[in-house]
């Protein structure tokens, strides 16, 4: 029989063991989206941008084709990460541009984490890359979208049926935190949910509020 221990499975994100991948969330790439709302899909991005800068995560910003077809990227993503280098590329599949592939390998993370647009192509392509290639893949899946809720939902089901695991923009940012008592980056969690996370970061505001309430009761 198993002994339960208080430790976290292997398979949790950290802060330190990823690299963040975001791809293509650009304004071209943005308007033939119908798999999901465009107030929400920037809403998600901007959380899991904060939530990567935030917590110091290992982070590749790539575009495809920014200045001759799918114009700049999302405000929410420039904001946060205005200091960084954004890769621009030719290829679908940005883990065929050595730009890329160099930057994953320079931060020298066994996994990667992937955000983008569209789910079915530019997502697709390098999470089937990355793990025939040896990496573990997470795939946020509201941070991504596509011209269509199936081809978005077939991306989805391909990728995991590869071995992606799938996950959200809010499950990013609290399984980066993970426990309340982190104090130092609780304000920084919390403050992003209030920010991006929809009626649980209302809840957090009223509850504070009204009754100087806190999660974990920190």
């Amino acid at each position: 029989m198993p002994t339960a221990t208080p430790k976290p499975g292997n398979t949790l994100l950290t802060p330190q063991d990823h690299t963040l991948v975001l791809i293509d969330h650009q304004s071209q790439m943005a308007f033939a989206v119908h798999s999901i709302d465009m107030t929400v899909l920037r809403t998600n991005a901007a959380l899991v941008s904060k939530a990567a800068l935030g917590f110091g995560v290992s982070t590749i910003v790539t575009t495809v084709a920014e200045k001759s077809f799918s114009g700049p990227l999302f405000p929410e993503i420039t904001d946060t990460f205005d200091a960084g280098p954004v890769y621009d590329r030719t290829s679908m599949n940005c883990w065929e541009d050595a730009q890329i592939t160099d930057a994953v390998n320079r931060h020298g993370k066994g996994r990667v984490v992937l955000a983008g647009l569209w789910t079915s192509v530019c997502i697709v392509g390098p999470v089937l890359s990355a793990l025939d290639q040896g990496f573990e893949v997470y795939v946020i899946a509201d941070a991504c979208g596509d011209v269509s809720a199936e081809a978005h939902d077939r991306a989805m089901d391909r990728m995991v049926q590869a071995g992606a695991r799938p996950m959200t923009s809010l499950q990013y940012l609290l399984e980066l935190q993970r426990d309340w008592a982190r104090a130092e980056t609780y304000a920084l969690t919390t403050g992003i949910a209030r920010s991006h996370g929809g009626s649980y970061g209302i809840g957090i505001q009223y509850a504070k509020t009204m009754f100087g309430a806190q999660e974990g009761g920190h």
